[in-house]
C-alpha cells in the first residue's frame, strides 16, 4: 500500500539542521472537468466509481510557498488566498496540512508563508478545490525534494503529488496530469492516485474547447464533500456505480473512434445524473439555476437545428461547460455571445481548452 510506503519514507528533519535562509517553491495547477463523474467516497478520499476528466488550461491556481526554519518551537503557517488574509478557505488548507503531517513531518519545523491565487471564481462549482489542492500538494512535494537535495524521478514525483492532492480533494488527484486523466480501480488498478489517459484519442476529441458559462459566482449552499457523504446511504448508490462503469466503457470507445455524437451522449447523461443524485439524496438539494436549464435547452435546440458538434457538461454547481472541437470554434463563440451571454451572471464566460497539466513556477515566483 502506498500509504505505508509514503509514511515509511517520510523525511523528518530537526529544525536545527535546517538553513535559516528562506526558500520558495511555486506551482501552477489546472482545474479539470470530469466527463464520467465520481460521486461518493470510500476509505480515505477514494472514489466509489472510476472517473475520467479533461484537464483545463486557463482555469488554474498558482500557489507559492516561502519556507524557512521555524522561529519558534513549532512552525507556523501564514496564508493569503486570492489576495486576502484570513480567507475562509485558509481553514481548509490548515486541515489539509494537518492531514499531511505524518507524510511530511518536516513541516512542523518550518514557517510557511503561502500565497495562493485562483484565475476563476472559488467555491462556485468549477473544481477550484482540484486546482488549489493539487498546486498545494505539488509545492509541498517540491519542498521535500529540495530538502532531500536529490532529484526524484518525475513519474514518482507526480504520482506522489497525485496521492497527496487526493487527500485534500478527490478530484485534485486528476489535476496532476494534462489532457485526459483516469482515476479509479477499474481504470488502472488503483484508487490512490490518478493516471494520464494511455489510449490514443482520435480527432476531433483529442483537443476540445470548453467555454464555461457562469450563471453564478456565489459559493454553493452545499459543498461537494457533503454531497459525497450523502451517497453513503443513497437509494440509487449501486445503480449509479453501474451507470458510471457502463459510461466509462462507452466514452473509451468514443475517444478511440473520435465519435463526437456518442461522446456527447455520455457526458450529458453524466452531467444530469450527477445533479439527479443530488436531487434524490436524503435530504435532496438542488444547485442548478433557472439560467442553467435555459442554457441547456438553448444548446440542444441549436445543435438540432444546425448539426453543430457541441455538447455540455456540469460540475457540482450551476455553471455550464460547453464543449466543442476547434473546427466549430468560430460559429459557437459567435452564437454564445449573441444568444447565451445574457443568461450569464454579468455576461461572464470563461473560454478554456484542453490543457497540458501543471507547470512549475520559476523560483516560486509568478
Amino acid at each position: 500500500m502506498l500509504d505505508k510506503k509514503y509514511r515509511d519514507e517520510a523525511l523528518d528533519i530537526d529544525k536545527q539542521d535546517l538553513s535559516s535562509i528562506p526558500h520558495a517553491v511555486g506551482w501552477e495547477s489546472p482545474s479539470n472537468i470530469a466527463l464520467v463523474k465520481y460521486w461518493g467516497k470510500k476509505g480515505i478520499q477514494e472514489p466509489i466509481n472510476p472517473s475520467i476528466s479533461m484537464t483545463l488550461s486557463n482555469m488554474h491556481t498558482q500557489t507559492r510557498i516561502h519556507y524557512a526554519r521555524a522561529m519558534n518551537e513549532h512552525g507556523r503557517v501564514w496564508l493569503r488566498f486570492n489576495g486576502t488574509d484570513n480567507h475562509p478557505f485558509g481553514k481548509r488548507i490548515q486541515r489539509y496540512l494537518d492531514t499531511l503531517d505524518s507524510y511530511f513531518p518536516f513541516l512542523k519545523s518550518l514557517d510557511l508563508h503561502i500565497d495562493s491565487r485562483n484565475s476563476f471564481p472559488h467555491s462556485a462549482g468549477m473544481a477550484s478545490s482540484a486546482s488549489a489542492m493539487s498546486s498545494m500538494a505539488l509545492a509541498i512535494c517540491s519542498i521535500e525534494q529540495n530538502l532531500r537535495e536529490e532529484p526524484l524521478r518525475s513519474d514518482h514525483f507526480f504520482q506522489k503529488a497525485s496521492y497527496m492532492a487526493r487527500l485534500g480533494s478527490g478530484s485534485a488527484a486528476r489535476s496532476l496530469y494534462g489532457h485526459y486523466v483516469e482515476w479509479g480501480q477499474h481504470a488502472y488498478g488503483s484508487d490512490e492516485f490518478a493516471h494520464p489517459y494511455a489510449k490514443k484519442i482520435q480527432e476531433p476529441l483529442s483537443f476540445l474547447h470548453d467555454s464555461v458559462l457562469v450563471t453564478s459566482t456565489e459559493p454553493k449552499k452545499k459543498n461537494s464533500s457533503s454531497g459525497h457523504d450523502l451517497m453513503e446511504q443513497h437509494p440509487y448508490r449501486q445503480a449509479r456505480i453501474e451507470q458510471a462503469l457502463n459510461n466509462l466503457e462507452k466514452i473509451n470507445r468514443s475517444l478511440k473512434e473520435g465519435d463526437f455524437h456518442s461522446f456527447s451522449e455520455v457526458v450529458e447523461e453524466e452531467a444530469l445524473s450527477l445533479h439527479a443524485m443530488m436531487l434524490s439524496s436524503r435530504p435532496g438539494y438542488a444547485l442548478l439555476k433557472e439560467a442553467t436549464i435555459r442554457i441547456i435547452d438553448e444548446l440542444r435546440a441549436f445543435r438540432q437545428e444546425t448539426g453543430t458538434q457541441v455538447t455540455f457538461t456540469l460540475d457540482a454547481g450551476p455553471n455550464v461547460h460547453v464543449l466543442y472541437p476547434t473546427r466549430e470554434k468560430e460559429k459557437i463563440r459567435q452564437w454564445l455571445h449573441q444568444q447565451l451571454k445574457p443568461l450569464c451572471e454579468n455576461g461572464k464566460m470563461i473560454h478554456d481548452f484542453t490543457g497540458n497539466g501543471p507547470e512549475q513556477l520559476h523560483n516560486g515566483t509568478y
